[in-house]
């Protein structure tokens, strides 16, 4: 099915140096960028993460620190990647867990200052998920009855995601084929930040969603307990969640 969009809609995945979204790097990064007219626009790019590869992230995807000792870093290509993805809206499998937040954190320590969170975010991996419960290879192998070759290389897996979500929509008359029904229907929260430490509740307000004070609305927090944001600007948290403190703290102290 023939996706029906408003926006362009880069389909994307990440080969990094490891899972952890606060201390690890990218590795290589493929994209497939979808118009509203059907045509579509592909790059692969491997990424020089300043850090050693561990051997275990290594025997998964293949990549090894010679194959990325002469390529550029994040922070020489965040710009232009920045001006590619602008206005569009993103798609991957497991996306809004793990390649949406990294790649957040690494255009906030590249500087770039691009809101993701303005974005429609379409997650395969949840509506397969949903429905059938299965790893990438298996749904590749489900929807589109064919073998995934060269999994974990980041452009075979996001080829495969994009004709995935084509064959989703044509499977299940219930999916609607629009960006902002699929990217509801395959989020599983609603966070205020990539990581999840802040939510939205029902009013729309910012509660905490960790630690002692869970539940609790952060703008009051901020206030009964001044040395709190301190803990967590300093803490091994990620920068996007320490933007959004930030944010909340400037806005709470402008609004007194």
């Amino acid at each position: 099915m023939i996706l029906n969009l408003k926006n362009p809609l880069v389909f994307f995945d990440l080969e990094t140096t490891g899972t952890n979204i606060v201390s690890d790097r990218i590795v290589e990064i493929s994209y497939l960028k979808v118009s509203p007219n059907g045509d579509e626009e592909s790059k692969t790019r491997r990424i020089n993460p300043e850090m050693p590869i561990p051997p275990q992230s290594s025997a998964i995807h293949g990549i090894y620190d010679e194959d990325v000792k002469n390529a550029p870093s994040f922070k020489s290509i965040a710009k232009s990647l920045a001006e590619q993805i602008e206005g569009c809206d993103l798609a991957g499998y497991n996306s809004n867990r793990f390649d949406i937040p990294l790649l957040a954190e690494e255009f906030l320590r590249a500087g770039v200052d691009i809101d993701l969170m303005k974005r429609k975010f379409v997650d395969v991996q949840t509506i397969f998920h949903k429905k059938e419960q299965r790893t990438l290879s298996a749904a590749y192998k489900f929807y589109c009855e064919k073998d995934l070759e060269n999994a974990h290389s980041a452009e075979a897996d996001t080829k495969a995601t994009y004709e995935i979500l084509q064959s989703q929509l044509d499977r299940y008359p219930d999916i609607q084929n629009n960006i902002e029904f699929l990217s509801e229907y395959s989020s599983y929260n609603n966070n205020v930040d990539f990581a999840g430490r802040v939510i939205y509740n029902e009013k729309r307000q910012e509660v905490i969603n960790f630690g002692k004070y869970k539940g609790r609305l952060l703008e009051e927090i901020l206030r009964e307990d001044p040395g709190y944001y301190g803990w967590v600007i300093g803490g091994d948290f990620t920068l996007h969640t320490k933007k959004v403190f930030t944010t909340v703290k400037l806005r709470s102290a402008f609004n007194k």
